[in-house]
C-alpha cells in the first residue's frame, strides 16, 4: 500500500483550528470542506465533530488525494470526496449548512476566489458559517516578514496567486452575502476568519 500524502503544516493547525470550529459549527448539519488536500483535516474534524456530516471536495483531478485516508478513517459521518471546481458555476453541492476551507485563498486566482465567496454567497443559509484559514494581509500590509517572503515565493511561480488583504475580502462579502463575524490569530502568523451568510 502506498504512503498516505501527508503535510506536516496541516498537522502542525489542525488541533488549533478544530478549537475554533467546536464553538461555531455546534448544531447538526453538512459542512463543505473546499480544497480538502490530504485529507488530515477532513479526518480530524469528522472525528472529534461527529455531529456533523464532513464533505471535502477539491479541484478535479486532485478530489482523490484524500480519498485513502478517508477510507482508513471509516467514519459514518466522513463522506467520499467530491470534485469541485470553484469557478464552474455548476457545484456538485447546491447546499450546505456551513463551509471549511484551508491554505486556499493565496493559490487561487482572485477570480477563483470571487467564485468561491458568489458560491457559499449561494448555497449557505442564512446565518450560516465560513471558517477559511491561511495568512492574511491587514490594511495592505503583510503582518509577518515571513508572510512577505511567502507571497514572494507564491507571485515567482504564478503572478496570480498571493496572499489575499481581509478589507478586499470584506468588500467582496459585503457583494455575495458575507459579512466578516470574528478574526481569529492562529500559530505561524495565520488566521482563521468566520464569515456569516446574512
Amino acid at each position: 500500500m502506498k504512503p498516505m500524502p501527508f503535510s506536516q503544516s496541516c498537522e502542525n493547525n489542525k488541533w488549533p483550528i478544530l478549537e475554533i470550529l467546536q464553538r461555531t459549527f455546534t448544531e447538526p448539519g453538512l459542512i463543505l470542506e473546499i480544497g480538502t488536500g490530504t485529507g488530515q483535516h477532513a479526518e480530524l474534524f469528522a472525528k472529534e465533530l461527529p455531529h456533523l456530516q464532513w464533505q471535502p471536495t477539491d479541484r478535479p483531478g486532485e478530489h482523490e488525494f484524500c480519498q485513502q485516508r478517508l477510507n482508513e478513517a471509516d467514519l459514518p459521518n466522513l463522506i467520499d470526496s467530491l470534485p469541485l471546481d470553484v469557478i464552474d458555476a455548476s457545484w456538485p453541492i447546491t447546499r450546505a449548512d456551513g463551509a471549511f476551507s484551508a491554505n486556499t485563498l493565496h493559490i487561487m486566482g482572485w477570480d477563483g476566489v470571487e467564485a468561491l465567496f458568489t458560491g457559499l454567497g449561494s448555497i449557505l443559509p442564512k446565518g450560516g458559517y465560513f471558517c477559511v484559514y491561511g495568512p492574511f494581509n491587514e490594511q495592505g500590509r503583510f503582518t509577518s516578514d515571513s508572510n512577505a517572503h511567502f507571497h514572494e515565493h507564491l507571485q515567482a511561480q504564478d503572478p496570480a496567486m498571493g496572499i489575499r488583504d481581509i478589507d478586499d475580502l470584506k468588500a467582496l462579502g459585503e457583494d455575495t452575502g458575507l459579512t466578516l463575524r470574528e478574526q481569529c490569530p492562529m500559530p505561524a502568523n495565520n488566521q482563521l476568519l468566520i464569515w456569516q451568510r446574512r
